[in-house]
C-alpha cells in the first residue's frame, strides 16, 4: 500500500496486528485477502491505517538535545556561540555591511551543522542547554 523497507513493512505489520489484536500472520493473511477483494473487517483496516499514518508522522522532538549522536565539548559549544553572538552584534551595529552579513551567516551554520539542527533559533536553544547541563 504504501513503499517501505521490509524492516518498516514488518513494524507496521505488528503494530497493526497488536491493535487488532490479531497475531502478525492473521493480520497479513487480511491484508492479502482484502487486496483480492475479500472484504476486510474494519476494526483489521482501522488497525492498519492508524499503525501507517503512526509509521509516517514524524516523532515529536524532546526536550532533550534530539538527533545529534556526540554532542560537541562544552569550550567549542560555549567557542562557537559566542563567536555567533560577536557577528550578530557586529551586524546589529553595521547592517549594510555585506561582509558583516556572510560571517554571521558562516557562525549560523557553524553553529547548525555543529549541534545538528536546521535552523539557527534550534542550534542556539540546543546550545544554550547543552551549556546549562554540562558540568
Amino acid at each position: 500500500m504504501t513503499p517501505c523497507s521490509r524492516r518498516d513493512a514488518k513494524r507496521v505489520l505488528a503494530v497493526a496486528a497488536e491493535t487488532a489484536h490479531l497475531t502478525p500472520a492473521a493480520m497479513a493473511a487480511a491484508m492479502v485477502a482484502g487486496s483480492r477483494g475479500v472484504p476486510v473487517p474494519a476494526h483489521v483496516e482501522r488497525a492498519l491505517r492508524g499503525a501507517m499514518e503512526a509509521a509516517r508522522t514524524p516523532a515529536p522532538p524532546s526536550e532533550t538535545l534530539r538527533g545529534v549522536a556526540l554532542l560537541p565539548s562544552r569550550a567549542r559549544t560555549e567557542e562557537v556561540l559566542s563567536e555567533f553572538r560577536k557577528r550578530q552584534a557586529l551586524l546589529a551595529s553595521a547592517p549594510a555591511d555585506k561582509s558583516a552579513r556572510q560571517a554571521l551567516d558562516d557562525a549560523a551554520y557553524t553553529l547548525c551543522v555543529l549541534l545538528g539542527r536546521t535552523t539557527v533559533h534550534d542550534a542556539v536553544d540546543a546550545a544554550e542547554q547543552h551549556l546549562s547541563t554540562s558540568a
